[in-house]
C-alpha cells in the first residue's frame, strides 16, 4: 500500500471517487490463498460499511492484476453481490508460465523474464502449491458472471500474452471486455502517472471507462 499510494492517487482524482489499497500478506512468508481472500475480506468489509457493490472497482498490476480477476471470482462463487467492474493492468495470471510473449518478448521486456516468473511461481504457490488452481490461475476457471473487465498491457512485456489470453477466454465467456495493447511500453508503466504521457493516456482511459459503470459523469 506504501509503493503505490501515488499511482491509486491517480485513480481516485480522476475518478472522482476514494481508493481502498489492500495492504494483504504477501509471499514468500504467507502463500496462496492468503492473498485472494485478504482481498475478499476487505471486499465483505466495504460491504459492511454500506457501499454498494455496484460502485466499487477492482483494480491491479502485475500480480495485483491477477489476484483482481481471482478475487472476483472467489467473490462470485461466495454468492457475494459482483463489484462494477474489474481493471487489471499488466496482469500476471499464468502460473504454467506458457504464454507465447514470454518467449518472443524476451529481449523487449527490461524487467521480468521466465526464469524470474517461476521463481514468482514457487513464493508465490509454496512448495505444495498447484499452479492450476483456479483461484491463483483464472486459465483454469469458467469466468462466466464476471463484471466488465478492461484489461491493459505494454507491447514489449513477456506477460503480453496473458491479458490476450485473458480477454479472449473472458470473451468467450459472454464478458464485456475491452483489452488495449501500448505498443513499445514496459512492466507497469502506469506507475509514471503524472510523469509520462503514455501513463497519462492510459490513466485516462480507465478514467473514462469505468465512471459510467460507476454511475459517476
Amino acid at each position: 500500500m506504501y509503493t503505490h499510494r501515488k499511482l491509486y492517487g491517480h485513480f481516485a482524482k480522476g475518478v472522482g471517487c476514494r481508493a481502498l489499497i489492500v495492504h494483504y500478506r504477501r509471499s514468500p512468508e504467507h502463500v496462496h490463498p492468503a492473498q485472494v481472500n485478504d482481498v475478499v475480506t476487505a471486499y465483505r468489509w466495504l460491504l459492511e460499511q454500506g457501499i454498494h457493490a455496484g460502485h466499487i472497482a477492482i483494480v491491479g498490476d502485475s500480480a495485483g492484476g491477477g489476484l483482481a480477476v481471482t478475487s472476483t471470482l472467489l467473490i462470485r462463487d461466495k454468492g457475494l453481490p459482483m463489484p462494477a467492474a474489474v481493471m487489471p493492468f499488466s496482469a500476471w495470471f499464468d502460473m504454467e508460465v506458457t504464454g507465447e510473449s514470454v518467449k518472443s518478448n524476451k529481449d523487449r521486456d527490461l524487467l521480468l523474464n521466465r526464469e524470474w516468473l517461476n521463481e514468482m511461481v514457487q513464493m508465490r504457490l509454496g512448495k505444495e502449491g498447484n499452479p492450476k488452481d483456479r483461484y491463483a490461475n483464472p486459465f483454469y476457471d469458467d469466468l462466466k458472471g464476471l463484471p466488465p473487465l478492461y484489461l491493459q498491457v505494454g507491447g514489449d512485456e513477456v506477460l503480453l500474452a496473458d491479458s490476450v489470453d485473458l480477454a479472449r477466454r473472458a470473451k468467450a465467456a459472454g464478458i464485456d471486455v475491452r483489452l488495449d495493447i501500448f505498443p513499445g511500453m514496459q512492466h507497469t508503466f502506469q506507475m509514471a502517472a503524472g510523469r509520462a504521457p503514455e501513463a497519462d493516456d492510459a490513466m485516462a482511459r480507465y478514467v473514462n471507462w469505468v465512471k459510467p459503470k460507476l454511475g459517476l459523469k
